[in-house]
């Protein structure tokens, strides 16, 4: 089993930057691709970000140039840094990591963009 603990999430202003980060402990093998997702009450959860093991990465439209995902392999931890936020922006933010064909998910960390 592979644990999953979300750190940063928080209130924000338009425009501003806050950090997510994401600790993964437990029976790690070998951490593959590893990113976040967002959901917003009614709707359904999207991808915003993702890391391959190699370093390689992909981000949604809606946040390209805007947030920065990285991943710190020998903390076996991916990070999120939001810059420019949105009030769109604002949703529960899930971390989640593929290790051995499976995917385990974070417990989620809420982000609300507001003045």
């Amino acid at each position: 089993q592979v644990q999953l603990v979300e750190s940063g999430g928080g209130l924000v202003q338009p425009g501003g930057s806050l950090r997510l980060s994401c600790a993964a402990s437990g029976s790690i093998f070998r951490l593959n691709a590893m990113g976040w997702y967002r959901q917003v009450p009614g709707k359904q959860r999207e991808l915003v970000a993702t890391v391959t093991s190699g370093g390689n990465t992909n981000y949604a439209d809606s946040v390209k140039g805007r947030f920065t995902i990285s991943r710190d392999n020998a903390k076996n931890t991916v990070y999120l840094q939001m810059s420019s936020v949105k009030a769109d922006d604002t949703a529960v933010y899930y971390c989640y990591v593929d290790s051995n064909l499976i995917r385990y998910w974070g417990q989620g960390t809420q982000v609300t963009v507001s003045s």
